[in-house]
């Protein structure tokens, strides 16, 4: 492993916590920082804007092959424009999980997100950052929570974002999302045999993060050295 970047893999089913514990860790080691759900959001607004059905494989994976996409200054933008709030809109969000499913998309995909991986070392958020695309990863965290304190979280930030919603509504579509995630043909949703099991449905976002901090300090000189610039509690 020596000489290679590293790379701290934190994956987990939505609304889990691991976007904001990526991005923390991420600053707290001045690593880069990859979501990668972000890419399935873009290819899905753009087949969503371009009239292009969710299962129509082939012209998907198109888009995917094409994406102009720019993430910097913690915005992400699509063919030169600032899309950072469509992506996270509900209808983008429920068509990113149908278009995840296809095989030739997530290929069209894999090289883009590999791209990410620059010293110092990279933070990679997603499904399977641990199992597929970084399957050499120095740390694999597997983020999840009970599936009842994920939609409540959902419902807060929806409240937040003045959007009406129901916990029933958003614990059902959870639960459609997970077995759909868990279900597809090509990278499931599913812990690598070497991940490490963070259960957040009891802890604070800082214990999660110092949680992740600690195990990849504990790896040894390679992970001291990596991990030299990250700070305190």
């Amino acid at each position: 492993m020596k000489g290679v970047v590293p790379v701290i893999a934190i994956d987990g089913p939505a609304a889990s916590g691991k976007g904001t514990i990526a991005a923390r860790v991420a600053q707290r080691l001045g690593f880069h920082l990859l979501d990668s759900g972000a890419l399935y959001r873009l290819v899905a607004l753009k087949a969503l804007e371009a009239g292009i059905a969710l299962d129509a494989e082939a012209p998907l994976a198109e888009v995917a092959r094409r994406l102009d996409a720019a993430f910097g200054n913690g915005r992400i933008r699509l063919d030169g424009r600032d899309v950072d709030e469509a992506i996270r809109a509900e209808g983008v969000s429920a068509a990113a999980s149908r278009v995840a499913v296809h095989p030739a998309v997530r290929a069209a995909l894999i090289e883009r997100q590999r791209a990410f991986r620059r010293p110092p070392g990279l933070v990679a958020d997603g499904r399977d950052m641990g199992t597929v695309v970084f399957p050499d990863a120095r740390l694999k965290v597997f983020v999840t929570a009970s599936p009842e304190e994920r939609a409540s979280r959902r419902h807060k930030q929806l409240i937040e974002k003045g959007i009406s919603s129901t916990i029933d509504g958003l614990l059902r579509e959870i639960r459609e999302r997970d077995a759909r995630d868990a279900g597809r043909a090509v990278a499931p949703l599913a812990p690598a045999t070497d991940a490490v099991i963070l259960d957040t449905t009891d802890l604070t976002i800082d214990a999660a993060v110092r949680f992740v901090l600690d195990r990849y300090l504990e790896r040894g000189p390679e992970g001291d050295e990596a991990g030299a610039g990250a700070t305190g509690s």
